[in-house]
């Protein structure tokens, strides 16, 4: 029996949820074991994720266990077959382990894919050039090798929109993230020109929570959760400076789940280049991120008649 050298976070999380099913069970280890004609310290290490199982002897411990959904034990069997390997496996040296994990969950045939986002574009809809301002403002301590890597990584990501047309993708972005010019304005007016186009993706919804909302204070932090076809196998995901990590704790993924229906309810209706651009049409997330890119243009125009005016000049 051969112990990873590396585990990923799918192949962890296979081995919590059937150390759960087997606690949820009143199953020992040693009568688990033996049901499949292992010893108890191989189920151990199954469950610590050191080494994987076979779908026929998963299925076979499923049904001692009483799981009988269907739905989540195809989920679990598609959890059980992952070798953590795809193509983030190329950019090992370049991005930290955690981004590595983060690729292969969205991966892995969602069902939904959720992201709140605050000061930020989320990463999934960032331009290249919007990218590579946040590596360059966060004066990083990465190799221009490793910079280059971590950039076309972001990118690679960015084809689960496009490649996964069963995944519903929804974003929550706070209106603040919207007039932020730590990317330049002349970058944050192409990105936002780049958001409205993924508008038009089918299986995209881009809502933005407005400064105006008074009925509950936004969250406070960003967050992810991938929802695969089995909810209860859904992970949260938390990307804070020092505490990046994966939760998949039942019930606060299930608190945060909520918590972003919320933030969904309360934000402006989607709306769309179409509908949202008529005379008549009420304010909604599409015309915000207009009026915003509007906001940059017209900066942008009012500048060199600022610059060539007397009044300019005396006080240059």
């Amino acid at each position: 029996m051969a112990l990873r050298a590396h585990i990923s976070e799918r192949q962890r999380r296979f081995g919590i949820e059937l150390r759960r099913l087997r606690l949820g069970a009143g199953v020992s280890v040693q009568d688990a074991a033996a049901h499949i004609n292992l010893r108890g310290p191989h189920l151990n290490h199954i469950e610590a994720a050191r080494t994987g199982l076979d779908e026929t002897r998963l299925r076979s411990l499923a049904a001692l266990y009483g799981c009988t959904d269907a739905t989540q034990l195809n989920t679990l069997t598609a959890l059980g077959a992952s070798d953590g390997k795809g193509w983030w496996s190329s950019y090992r040296k370049n991005v930290p382990a955690f981004s590595l994990d983060l690729a292969e969950l969205e991966s892995a045939n969602l069902s939904r894919y959720l992201n709140y986002e605050t000061f930020f574009i989320p990463g999934l809809l960032q331009t290249e050039e919007y990218i590579r301002c946040l590596f360059e403002s966060n004066g990083t301590s990465l190799s221009p090798d490793q910079v280059e890597g971590s950039i076309r990584f972001r990118l690679n990501r960015q084809s689960i929109l496009t490649n996964s047309p069963s995944t519903r993708f929804s974003f929550v972005i706070h209106e603040a993230a919207l007039p932020m010019t730590f990317a330049g304005k002349e970058a944050m007016h192409r990105q936002l020109e780049h958001l409205l186009r993924l508008w038009e993706i089918p299986n995209v919804d881009i809502q933005i929570f407005p400064f105006s909302i008074q009925a509950t204070p936004p969250f406070s932090g960003p967050f992810m959760i991938t929802e695969p076809a089995a909810p209860a196998l859904s992970t949260l995901v938390n990307d804070h400076p020092g505490a990046a990590g994966f939760i998949d704790v039942p019930h606060v993924v299930q608190q945060y789940t909520d918590r972003f229906a919320d933030l969904s309810r309360l934000a402006l209706r989607s709306g769309n280049a179409k509908v949202s651009a008529r005379p008549e049409s009420t304010r909604d997330s599409w015309t915000v991120v207009q009026h915003a890119k509007h906001g940059f243009e017209e900066e942008k125009q009012s500048a060199p008649a600022l610059e060539a005016s007397p009044k300019h000049r005396l006080h240059s």
